[in-house]
């Protein structure tokens, strides 16, 4: 009966873990759509006027650009974050 226990407080265990991960992606992923939004939009109203009317793959090569350096950033430091911990 002891082990019963043990290996029913084991599942819900990892349980809570798989629902914690798969909210966390979840959240992720709609905080990385805001960001694109707001990174388009930001492209849109600045960079295009300034470029002029070829700028739709300089604009596009501009964008790759800037998520490339967020998501590098935002990699290194979550990763210096885990060692720390």
């Amino acid at each position: 009966m002891k082990k019963f226990k043990n290996e029913t407080k084991t599942v819900k265990k990892e349980i809570l873990e798989k629902m914690l991960t798969l909210a966390t992606s979840g959240f992720g992923l709609v905080a990385a759509l805001a960001w694109n939004e707001l990174i388009k939009e930001v492209v849109s109203q600045y960079i295009k006027p300034l470029v002029g009317g070829a700028s739709g793959i300089i604009s596009l090569g501009i964008y790759a650009v800037i998520i490339t350096i967020l998501a590098v950033l935002v990699t290194y430091n979550l990763s210096k974050l885990v060692e720390k911990f």
